[in-house]
C-alpha cells in the first residue's frame, strides 16, 4: 500500500521576506528538483525567471486603506442624507442605543430601481456596524423618512460605535452636543 506524503515548498517571495536584511545570503532560493518519499522519484521543477529588484527589499512601507465612513440601507448604495442621531447610555455605562433620524433620504429615490431596504449599515475602516430595527415614516401615504435604532450591548460595542461615529461625523460636518 503506498501512501501520499505531501512537502512544502517555499516560494521565492516568501524567503526573501523571511531573510535578515544584513545576511549575506541570496535574496531569492531557486528550486531545481527536490526529492518526495514517494517511490523514491524525483520531482523536477522548472528554473524561475524573477523580475530584478530595484529598491532596497529592508525599506518596508505600510499600507494604510482608508475607507470613507459612510451609511447604507441597502447594500452597496450609500445613503446622502446625513442624519439626526440620539445617543442614550445607561448610568453604569454597560449599554446604550443610537437612534437614527433620516428625513427625505435618498434610499427613497433609488430604492425602487436597487432593491429593498435591508437594514442599517454602517460602514468603516474597521468594518460593518449593522442593525435590522430600521422603520420608515409615512406622510399621506408617501414615505417621508426613516428612523433606525443602533442598540449596544456592552462598553466594547459602545467604544465601537463611537469610533464610528467620530469617522462619520469628521468625514459629514456633524457634531456632538451634550444636552
Amino acid at each position: 500500500m503506498a501512501t501520499l506524503q505531501s512537502f512544502a515548498l517555499s516560494s521565492p517571495l516568501s524567503n526573501s521576506l523571511h531573510k535578515s536584511c544584513s545576511s549575506s545570503a541570496p535574496l531569492f532560493t531557486l528550486h531545481q528538483s527536490t526529492r518526495s518519499s514517494f517511490n523514491g522519484r524525483s520531482l523536477h521543477l522548472p528554473r524561475l525567471r524573477l523580475p530584478t529588484i530595484t529598491q532596497n527589499p529592508c525599506t518596508r512601507v505600510p499600507v494604510i486603506m482608508m475607507v470613507q465612513p459612510k451609511i447604507q440601507f441597502i447594500q452597496g448604495t450609500d445613503e446622502q442624507t446625513i442624519p439626526d442621531v440620539r445617543l442614550t447610555r445607561s448610568r453604569d455605562g454597560t449599554n446604550g442605543m443610537a437612534i437614527f433620524r433620516f428625513d427625505q433620504p435618498s434610499v427613497f429615490d433609488s430604492s425602487g430601481d436597487v432593491g429593498d431596504i435591508t437594514g442599517l449599515y454602517m460602514i468603516d475602516e474597521e468594518g460593518v456596524l449593522q442593525s435590522v430595527d430600521v422603520n420608515a415614516k409615512f406622510v399621506n401615504g408617501k414615505p417621508s423618512g426613516l428612523e433606525a435604532k443602533y442598540i449596544m450591548r456592552t462598553p466594547r460595542e459602545w467604544d465601537r460605535f463611537m469610533r464610528f461615529m467620530e469617522r462619520y461625523s469628521n468625514a459629514n460636518g456633524l457634531e456632538f452636543i451634550k444636552k
